[in-house]
């Protein structure tokens, strides 16, 4: 069942991180703290609808990944803080596998998904890549984001090296290039509920790692 958050999430997104924090995940697993230029945005509310056309122009406009992460991030901000509804549209997260993805967008031949995900507290993902570009909203809870790189060897080609963490506020954007590496752990004592928006899937490309094994098997 649907479960929705306080009305004043809203709020909340805005106030829990003034400065408005937006990170951009490089291919290494480095993060890059971004502050984009200020930029007008008057429809509101900026509807779903709008915010999906826009981002298929951004697709057609602009060929490089770093480059659509930076001019999407403002417009999931503008969208989560002016649509709030979408804040409140999660599912409870599965008792057998600790998270939830609730899909609010996908369409054939439409090259990406959008996404509300649950995670119950201290759940923790293995460790994975996307094989493709994506950008998290946190909107409630905190969670920890570990980074990872590939450090081969020619004895463990997959084994990867930790490179590095961030723990997620309400209100903060994180935005993933397609080799970055992390793992997700939702820590404190409430569900961690996010606004995920991916590109189009390659699954050849998307792993799941075993850092004590050093191996790598595609999910």
């Amino acid at each position: 069942m649907p479960q929705n958050l306080s009305t004043n999430t809203s709020d909340r997104l805005i106030e829990a991180n003034p400065d408005c924090e937006n990170w951009i995940v490089d291919d290494d697993s480095s993060t890059e703290a971004y502050y984009p230029q200020e930029t007008e945005l008057t429809v509101d509310p900026y509807r779903l609808f709008r915010f999906l056309s826009d981002l298929e122009d951004i697709l057609l406009d602009i060929p490089g990944d770093r480059d659509r992460l930076k001019a999407i991030m403002p417009l999931v901000r503008h969208l989560l803080t002016s649509s709030y509804w979408l804040q409140m549209e999660y599912d409870q997260p599965s008792p057998k596998t600790g998270w939830s993805v609730k899909m609010l967008y996908r369409e054939p031949e439409y090259p990406l998904t959008v996404q509300m995900v649950a995670w119950q507290p201290r759940s923790v993902s293995p460790i994975h890549n996307h094989g493709v570009w994506g950008i998290v909203a946190l909107i409630s809870g905190e969670e920890k984001n570990r980074f990872w790189k590939r450090s081969p060897t020619a004895e463990h080609p997959d084994r990867l090296e930790l490179v590095g963490e961030k723990i997620l506020q309400p209100g903060e954007i994180i935005s993933f290039m397609p080799g970055a590496i992390h793992s997700v752990e939702s820590i404190g004592d409430e569900p961690t509920i996010s606004f995920n928006l991916y590109g189009e899937t390659n699954y050849k490309q998307r792993y799941e790692f075993d850092v004590t094994n050093h191996t790598a098997k595609n999910f």
